[in-house]
Parts: C-alpha cells; structure tokens; sequence
C-alpha cells in the first residue's frame, strides 16, 4: 500500500502534535485514509469481502461513520488477513478465560511499524523523551514468546521500549517478587520512573504492597489497562483507585488507558479530567445497541474503533461489545481535542444481535 491515502494521512496525522487536531480537521483527514482501507481489506480478504458486500453498497464513505465495520467477535470465529501467510510477523491473541475463544490477529512488518510509532506519540505525550527506569507489574513469562503474543503480552512488550532497566514485579509462577521491588526502588530513588501493569495485578500487587511497606513512588508515572471489572466488584472505582495510590505512596502521575488487540497501538488515553481520548489516528464511534446508528455526545451506546493503523488484517473500522458515552469534544483539557470517551462496561452477550448475526450468515453463505 506505498503512497496509498491510508499511509498519506496517517503520516500527516503523526506529524501534528499528540491530540491537537480539531475533531472536524481530524475526521476529514481520517475518512479518505478509512476509504482507502476499506477497499484494500475489501480486495485482499475473501471473508471481509465477503462481508461488506452484502452490507455495504459502497466503499466511498461521505463520514467516518458510514465506513464499514465489521462486529470484534469476528475475529474470534474467523482468521482475517489481508497479506500473504509469508508476510505475517507475528499474531497476537486476545486475553481470555479458560475456555473462551480469542482472536487471532495477523501482524506483518509494516502494521507492526505503524503500531509502535502511534503508541510512541502517545506514551511519550506522558512519560517525556527519555528512557526512565521500569517496573513492569507482571512476570517475564508473558513476554517470552514474541511470534504468539496474548493481549497482555504484547501490551507489556510495547510499553517495555519506554523504559530502561526493568524490574518484573511477579516470578513465573505468579509471585510477588518483594525483596527485588525493595530493591529496585532503593536503587532508583528520587529518579523519574515508569510503572506499567494491568490494572487488577497493578492494584492486588503494588498497591497493596505500598500499604505494607509504605514505598515512595512520587517520582513515578503509572501506565495501565484492563481488570476494572474485577475492582468494581471490591466498590474500587477509577477515582478510588488514583486516590488510594496517592495516599499510600504519593503517586499521582496516573494514566488509564483503553484498547484492544484487535486494534494494538490506536489506544485512548486519560486525561486529568478521567475521560478517554483517542489518539491522532483513531477516532471512537458511539452507536445504539439496537439499530447501531450513531449517537450524540452523552448518549450510551456501543463503542466503535476506527483507526489508520492496520493493514495486514481487516481491523480498521471494529465494533466492539463495551459500552461508552462521548461526554464532549474539543474542550481542549490539558491542550485535548477531539472526543472524550467515558467506558461504562460490557454489554450483556445476549443483547449484542443483528449485526454479527448478519455478518455470519453472509459468511456462510
């Protein structure tokens, strides 16, 4: 796809400071480059082809919202790719219970590229240009198979490129490793440093060791993802979460973040204010549960990803199973344009029908 308008503006994208594109500016640039990719998918993928059409009549989209989606559990049931086997890198698996299916998304070299350079706008945006020191909340043993990453592996691989000297915080079997975190704490003490982990083990591991050993992690910025679930069934809310954080051990520097694998490097980030924004080269739809038209700001519905990232596999334009409202645009909190996201949760599995049981029947058609 050289000098195709998908790569034109999402190199134009990335050449504009970290959320500084007004959401009309950013829409016009996003929809010719979503078109474009749209139609490579669409003549690349047989089972994406497939799909658009027979529900889409046309690939010249006149909004970001028109652009055609196809619902995640797709990638689920099936295997999406738009490059030739040799030209997969690497795929990376969703995380998932036991027993749960997972996708299966196939990464080459060039989607790989794309991926690193978005995330880096928006991690360095919070952490700076250098390299701190790192601790990642996790165990090394999700990172030790780079050809077949899980979410959580490859979340914990790419936020690693930020950071210098990293210290794991659990041992292959799951094990708060103690004596290391005192010591890697000792040793970089009152320089800046990075925290990464998802945010269940960040809270059952690192915080509630600081309550124990009352660490000082002032100097730090935590990074993290995932589990909220599983805290707000403890009544630990994001507001709780922070607050506790800066009590126990007077971090403050605390970021939250919302993605997926099945669109790795286009993450929403949080900004002071708590809500989630997408970065340059994605956007986030809001649509009814129930007809999937798109909804105002402050109305509920399902969350819509589109981004300029992917071209390997048909996941620039993914309608997903959690709920979320736009709470407002280009209100500009600390120098953000574009939309603030606010994650409400998953939707019930039985009330997600209509679209993915057309996309099915067009498949097995």
């Amino acid at each position: 796809m050289q000098n195709s308008p998908a790569l034109t503006q999402f190199n134009d994208l990335m050449l504009a400071s970290q959320w500084s594109v007004p959401q009309q500016d950013k829409e016009t640039l996003l929809l010719s480059g979503l078109n474009d990719l749209s139609k490579h998918h669409s003549a690349n993928c047989k089972e994406y082809g497939r799909i658009t059409n027979a529900l889409w009549d046309r690939f010249s989209a006149a909004r970001v919202e028109d652009v055609p989606f196809v619902p995640v559990s797709l990638f689920k049931s099936h295997r999406l790719s738009s490059v030739p086997h040799e030209a997969v890198r690497m795929t990376m698996t969703s995380s998932g219970t036991t027993g749960s299916s997972l996708s299966k998304i196939a990464i080459d070299h060039e989607t790989t590229s794309r991926q690193a350079r978005s995330l880096n706008a928006s991690i360095s945006a919070v952490v700076g240009g250098k390299r701190p020191p790192m601790l990642v909340v996790d165990s090394e043993t999700v990172v030790r198979d780079p050809k077949l990453l899980s979410a959580r592996g490859a979340g914990v691989l790419g936020m690693m490129r930020f950071g210098r000297d990293h210290c794991f915080l659990l041992d292959g079997d799951m094990k708060f490793r103690r004596e290391a975190l005192r010591d890697w704490v000792a040793k970089h003490q009152g320089t800046p440093i990075l925290i990464f982990g998802f945010t269940f083990l960040v809270w059952q591991f690192l915080y509630s060791f600081t309550q124990e050993d009352k660490l000082d992690l002032s100097n730090g910025v935590l990074v993290h993802s995932g589990g909220w679930k599983k805290l707000q069934s403890e009544a630990v809310s994001p507001d709780v979460f922070r607050a506790s954080f800066h009590q126990s051990s007077g971090l403050s520097r605390i970021y939250n973040f919302y993605g997926m694998v099945e669109q790795m490097g286009a993450i929403c980030l949080e900004a002071s204010d708590g809500f989630l924004y997408p970065p340059n080269i994605a956007d986030v739809i809001i649509r009814d549960p129930a007809t999937f038209a798109p909804l105002a700001p402050g109305k509920e519905g399902l969350i819509q990803m589109v981004s300029l990232v992917p071209t390997s596999y048909p996941g620039h334009s993914v309608l997903t199973e959690d709920l979320g409202v736009i709470e407002y645009i280009d209100r500009g909190v600390d120098g953000r344009l574009g939309k603030a996201l606010r994650v409400i949760g998953r939707l019930p599995k039985t009330e997600l029908r209509g679209c993915s049981d057309v996309v099915a029947a067009s498949l097995a058609a």
